[in-house]
């Protein structure tokens, strides 16, 4: 992400001459924009060597659309695992379409791409204000989901036959390349269809988005999981609680759960490698000390431990070994052999996480991501994801984004404060 030839320009329809209906409100300008590096030495370089600072286009209302709002359909699709605030970004896309525009067909294609695929014979919802109305209690997506790829002349056939203009996708990353696909097919058609991405992931790990939907109702909920495991290591003797959290990649959510309150005492993710000799080291040095400890472990951590695996899933991910139960089983093993008696508690909350409804600051996010990402879509922009940069909502091109996988950085800020807090060591090799 600190590549100096970064080009965040984002791909346009054509030209906008029709007035926007929305009224009694700032319109964003075409030219408005946020710097992406927000240190003076790095923009400082860029001015240094006669270059432009790369920015990322604002987000927002503009003064004229690319598209007639009465003449228009759109169209919502809901792609991968489940994910808190999936419902509120459908609600909040149907409520601007609905109310900012006037749009009056919306269509939800469900389960996922394969709802795009006609032979398939998913038949699209139709989402009215009333059908969305309290969706955003909800866990899951009342669309559905899938995983895996779909053929992009298919799916722009039943596009262009249901006659949609803006397709808004909402997925992680092989959602969005998904998306990314379809634009090209349309293009070389000459199309104009505008297909606009919302990112979903409750590992928070795409790229030049500073936080996802749902990720903080994840960090709240794996925080009441921990909390069970403290209680359960303080309420016996040589107690032991490890908790199994989400990220396959990223360790966001484990580091951030992590420093909530100060209960975690190991924290592992995947961009941090340790050995298990090392963790069953430090584990017998707490006991001794402290009687207690609480594990931490994202999904992803420690693959390298566990027998490799060439299956993947129907998105293409290879499928994980899964690290909990080895440390669990390892764990017990190895104080059995010593003859050290251990009282460990497992507990993996991943499928209740991700399928709860979103807290209220996940709401409000997600309905903001929805709004501007209608605005974009009816400002003819296209092959892009609705971002937050800088505390403000920006347009991303999906190329860029899904780039590669946001992670920890080992020597940042987020992974020194994990240290601090737990009082882990640096390394556990």
């Amino acid at each position: 992400m600190n590549d100096p030839n970064l080009d965040f320009t984002i791909e346009r329809l054509g030209p906008c001459r029709i007035p926007s209906p929305m009224e009694g409100m700032r319109f964003t300008g075409d030219d408005e924009r946020i710097l992406y590096h927000t240190s003076p030495t790095e923009v400082r370089r860029y001015i240094e060597a006669g270059k432009e600072p790369p920015a990322l286009e604002l987000a927002g209302p503009r003064e004229r659309l690319f598209f007639d709002p009465s003449a228009i359909a759109c169209g919502i699709v809901t792609c991968g695992g489940l994910c808190p605030g999936i419902n509120d970004v459908i609600r909040s896309v149907t409520l601007s379409l609905h109310h900012h525009y006037g749009v009056r067909k919306i269509y939800g294609f469900r389960y996922g791409y394969e709802g795009l695929v006609k032979r398939l014979g998913h038949t699209p919802l139709e989402l009215t204000p009333e059908t969305v109305s309290q969706i955003g209690e909800l866990g899951g997506t009342i669309l559905a989901s899938s995983r895996g790829p779909q053929e992009p002349a298919e799916m722009v056939d039943y596009l262009a036959e249901v006659g949609i203009g803006i397709l808004f996708t909402v997925g992680g990353d092989g959602t969005l390349k998904g998306a990314s696909a379809i634009a090209a097919e349309a293009r070389r058609r000459g199309l104009p269809l505008s297909v606009i991405g919302i990112p979903k992931t409750i590992d928070n790990d795409i790229s030049f988005v500073q936080k996802t939907f749902g990720f903080e109702t994840a960090v709240a909920e794996a925080q009441r999981a921990i909390s069970a495991a403290h209680a359960e290591a303080q309420g016996a003797r040589n107690g032991i609680g490890l908790v199994k959290l989400m990220g396959r990649d990223s360790g966001f959510i484990a580091a951030y759960a992590s420093l909530v309150d100060s209960q975690v005492n190991y924290c592992l993710v995947p961009e941090v490698p340790f050995s298990l000799y090392g963790l069953l080291r430090c584990l017998e040095e707490r006991l001794t000390h402290r009687g207690h400890a609480v594990v931490v472990v994202a999904e992803g951590a420690g693959q390298e431990l566990l027998s490799a695996s060439a299956e993947r899933d129907a998105s293409g991910n290879v499928k994980l070994g899964d690290i909990g139960t080895f440390l669990r089983d390892a764990i017990k093993g190895h104080f059995a052999r010593a003859g050290r008696e251990v009282n460990l508690k497992y507990i993996d909350p991943s499928y209740i996480i991700r399928s709860l409804p979103a807290n209220p600051h996940d709401s409000v996010l997600c309905l903001l991501l929805g709004q501007n990402a209608v605005h974009a879509g009816m400002g003819g922009r296209t092959n892009m994801v609705v971002g937050f940069w800088n505390h403000q909502f920006t347009h991303v091109p999906i190329a860029l984004a899904t780039s590669a996988r946001k992670k920890i950085d080992p020597s940042g800020w987020l992974w020194n404060s994990v240290l601090a807090s737990t009082g882990q060591p640096l390394e556990m090799l």
